[in-house]
């Protein structure tokens, strides 16, 4: 990649924005859509679970392939593609005639979205080389999560009530095309030099451990957790990740290069990325639910109510940013923990739903949880590895993000389906709503709770070293060792 001057590394960092804005803009208007959308089409707790589902299951299994033929092909090519075809399937969403058609266009939108934001993030990693300016440039990025998580539920909110819920797609088009011509206009193409090969036993593999487990969580409720089907499924995921462990190392260029994870902070962010969105996936989904057909919301205050949340994560994300710039990603992940601990247990054992002080406070300390929690994730997953190897670094970050979104809406919504089966099916009173989903509340505190321990302890001295060790090894004879991506800056 030619070097660029500072005003054209910003308008690089600004498309690639562009494509985040639109793939998490649409999860968070989706979201507040979801219950005229059950209404049209007279779905199930479990099809509404698929309209999530279905975008990111494929999204998780596609992620890795797109990072390394973006390596392989040219990261400017792979991007405008995802982009063409995010488009292109936002807009059959719109025009789907059932729950059935929505599900397969959403998957349509999925292969488009496996090729922005992980070629997105390795082409923000080839710009800002210097490591500060690259924790910037992430928080930056980590931003425009909160930006789509306060506009998302007010845009869907006003689109749902005065349009109908097709609008809230309609809105990928614009921006999605303008993020086209600009990319195609002053993004500078780039590539690996020694890019892998594809592993297409690899990715079935992927496919078939994730698209198991999904299907089994998410139909669980509804056929029974020991049913043929569920142990089935439970079988072939299990089957999936130990063919995946015994294939991938024997391989010489793998899909999923298992000595990445032998770097502690790398697995300690892998592991962070798939609690901290898992978190993220229950709250929205729970909460949707909730305000609308429990306390009767509109769409549109159903969005306001959750402001608080959306505002503390666009306001932290680009202080986590600077945060671990300056200091480390340490400071950020205990924050993060702490705060999206304390948001469960809010809801779990004081019933927050039940007054609006409460109510309001965990979502508050979710946002403030949620927005310190990205940055370093994506920081010290791309850049304690070999640059010429951003493309499947970034895309195993963006994966656990996928799978950890996925598991939140599969796993919390077959809870809440179980809770409201045991207390008789209804969920429209508050009180058997409260009681249907404590036991979600308690899973959600779980993952804050992990997203504090496993940050703690993969940032300190030993989990460094071990950083330092893994890029050693990964670094090629022509490359220099990367700088440890973790290191706590006094």
């Amino acid at each position: 990649m030619p070097d660029l001057t500072s005003r054209r590394r910003l308008l690089v960092l600004a498309i690639c924005c562009m494509s985040l804005l639109i793939v998490s803009l649409d999860n968070t208007v989706l979201n507040v859509a979801l219950p005229s959308m059950r209404r049209e089409f007279d779905a199930s707790v479990s099809g509404m679970q698929w309209t999530i589902d279905a975008y990111t299951v494929v999204l998780a299994s596609l992620l890795m392939l797109a990072g390394s033929m973006a390596d392989r092909l040219g990261r400017r090519r792979v991007f405008m593609t995802g982009l063409a075809l995010f488009t292109a399937g936002s807009v059959l969403c719109s025009l789907a005639p059932s729950l059935t058609a929505l599900v397969v266009f959403r998957m349509v939108q999925a292969v488009g979205g496996c090729m922005l934001n992980p070629v997105a993030m390795s082409i923000i990693t080839n710009t800002f080389t210097d490591p500060r300016e690259r924790a910037r440039a992430i928080g930056v990025w980590g931003g425009v999560v909160g930006i789509s998580m306060a506009a998302g539920p007010l845009v869907g909110g006003v689109l749902t009530e005065t349009v109908g819920w097709r609008a809230i797609f309609w809105i990928n088009l614009p921006v999605g095309l303008a993020a086209l011509l600009l990319t195609w206009r002053y993004v500078p193409e780039s590539r690996a030099p020694k890019p892998r090969r594809v592993d297409p036993v690899g990715q079935l593999l992927v496919m078939l451990l994730l698209g198991s487990l999904t299907f089994g969580i998410i139909e669980a409720p509804d056929a029974g957790f020991t049913s043929p089907l569920v142990a089935g499924c439970a079988a072939l995921a299990l089957a999936g990740l130990l063919a995946l462990l015994l294939y991938e190392p024997r391989r010489t260029e793998p899909l999923i290069d298992l000595r990445f994870f032998r770097s502690a902070p790398f697995s300690g962010a892998t592991v962070t990325a798939i609690c901290a969105f898992a978190a993220l996936g229950g709250f929205l989904f729970v909460n949707t639910l909730y305000l609308q057909e429990v306390r009767g919301l509109s769409a549109l205050h159903a969005g306001l109510y959750m402001l608080p949340m959306a505002a503390l994560t666009l306001v932290c994300a680009p202080l986590s940013g600077r945060l671990v710039g300056n200091r480390g990603p340490r400071l950020p992940l205990l924050v993060a923990g702490v705060a999206l601990t304390a948001s469960g247990v809010l809801f779990a054992a004081l019933d927050a739903e039940t007054s609006l002080p409460l109510l309001f406070t965990g979502y508050v300390l979710f946002g403030l949880g949620f927005g310190m929690v990205n940055a370093p994730i994506t920081n010290t997953a791309v850049s304690g590895m070999p640059r010429a190897q951003a493309g499947v670094a970034s895309a195993v970050a963006s994966t656990s993000r996928q799978i950890g979104t996925t598991l939140g809406v599969a796993v919390i919504g077959a809870v809440l389906a179980s809770g409201m089966a045991a207390g008789g099916g209804g969920s429209g009173s508050m009180e058997n709503f409260v009681a249907a989903s404590r036991t979600a509340w308690w899973v959600l505190a779980g993952c804050g709770l992990a997203v504090l321990l496993v940050g703690a302890a993969t940032s300190g001295a030993w989990a460094r070293a071990t950083a330092e060790r893994t890029a050693r090894r990964l670094t090629g004879p022509d490359e220099p060792t990367p700088a440890p991506a973790n290191a706590d800056r006094r």
